[in-house]
């Protein structure tokens, strides 16, 4: 037995630096919020979100171009329908029913409805005159009633029913968010 003595030279700071660089850059890359990682969109704004169509009639097809066959027509305006996914200038949508089809970016706007989903079947909403169970009632939604969306704080959303063209036949109120398809729950906007 006996016993060595070895001597090393002291490690550069810069160089211990550069060889944890690649590591420190997997670990960022694990890390980053799926919010973030989805930057890469043609239109770099988050998946999945909710729109409504811009014109009528507009043609859903089965894949991203013209070359596609259509898969439905929408005849009116308006219709509230969640992007899945991009690609280059087309948008893959989904509606209430839960069909799948591609749009143009063209056909969509950001503007904001939805329809009543009520959890008790046939059941109406109420639609109150502001953000508290027991605020007065304005009017009772039906199931599947198309309304706009003004805001939503998370708990509430601010909407209005009815014609927009007939200020006597539209209700504007407040309903529960978790009444609406066309917001996701906890989500913020104005």
């Amino acid at each position: 037995m006996f016993d060595k003595t070895v001597s090393r030279p002291i490690a550069n700071p810069l160089t211990s630096l550069f060889r944890l660089l690649p590591w420190l850059a997997l670990l960022v890359a694990l890390l980053t919020p799926p919010a973030l990682a989805q930057a890469n969109n043609p239109s770099g704004l988050p998946l999945p979100r909710f729109v409504t169509t811009r014109s009528e009639p507009i043609n859903v097809r089965v894949g991203p171009g013209q070359k596609y066959d259509i898969a439905w027509t929408y005849l009116k305006s308006g219709i509230p329908v969640e992007i899945l996914q991009e690609f280059d200038t087309w948008r893959k949508i989904r509606d209430m029913d839960g069909s799948e089809g591609w749009i143009h970016q063209n056909l969509l706007a950001g503007t904001r409805s939805g329809y009543v989903t009520p959890i008790v079947a046939n059941g109406e909403i109420a639609l109150l005159s502001n953000r508290s169970d027991d605020a007065s009632l304005r009017a009772r939604l039906g199931p599947g009633l198309k309304v706009t969306i003004k805001e939503c704080d998370g708990t509430w959303c601010e909407v209005s029913a009815g014609d927009p063209n007939q200020r006597s036949t539209t209700y504007s109120g407040y309903m529960h968010q978790d009444e609406l398809w066309g917001v996701y729950p906890d989500e913020v906007f104005d």
